[in-house]
C-alpha cells in the first residue's frame, strides 16, 4: 500500500470533557475518501485506541482540513506519536474554529470538511469512522495538495 499516493489531512475534534474550557485534538491522516454524494459521506481510518478514536467514540462532531504542500511540517507534527500535547501544537497553527463542528480549521488548507459521525465500523486494528459532511469550506490555499507516498510526504509535481 506504499505505492498507493494518498492526501493528507488533519483531522481535528475539540473534546469538551478535558479541562476547563476544553481542549483540541489532531491527527493526521492519510485514510480519507469521499463515500456518498447523497447523502453526503465522508470516511476516516481511525487507529484503535488512538486519542482520536476515543474522543469520537464519544463526541460526534469532528472537521478534516485538506493540507497544501506548504503544511508539511504541520502534518508532521500531528503525526508524532507520544507527543505531549495537542494544545501546543494548536498554538502555533493559524486556525479557526467551524461553526458548525466546534473544531479547528486549518488556516490556508485547500478546504475543510466539517462532520457528524453516522456510523462507525471495526475493521482490523481500525476503527473507519462514516461521518455526514454538514459544512464545507474552501479556504483558498495555495500550491497542491499534500501528499503521502513510499513513506513520506510529497508534493504533486
Amino acid at each position: 500500500m506504499a505505492r498507493l499516493a494518498a492526501g493528507v489531512v488533519l483531522v481535528t475534534a475539540h473534546d469538551p470533557d478535558e479541562g476547563a474550557r476544553g481542549e483540541d485534538v489532531g491527527m493526521t491522516a492519510t485514510a480519507f475518501m469521499s463515500v456518498s454524494l447523497d447523502p453526503p459521506l465522508v470516511m476516516v481510518s481511525l487507529r484503535d485506541e488512538s486519542r482520536m478514536d476515543e474522543l469520537l467514540g464519544r463526541q460526534d462532531h469532528w472537521a478534516v482540513s485538506l493540507l497544501t504542500e506548504g503544511q508539511r511540517q504541520a502534518a508532521g507534527r500531528f503525526a508524532m506519536k507520544g507527543r505531549l500535547s495537542d494544545r501546543l501544537l494548536f498554538q502555533d497553527l493559524p486556525h479557526s474554529r467551524g461553526t458548525v463542528s466546534g473544531a479547528p480549521l486549518v488556516d490556508g488548507a485547500l478546504a475543510a470538511v466539517e462532520c457528524r459521525t453516522e456510523q462507525r465500523v471495526r475493521a482490523g486494528d481500525h476503527t473507519l469512522v462514516i461521518g455526514r459532511v454538514l459544512a464545507t469550506t474552501l479556504t483558498g490555499g495555495e500550491g497542491g495538495p499534500l501528499l503521502y507516498y513510499q513513506g513520506r510526504y510529497r508534493n504533486l509535481g
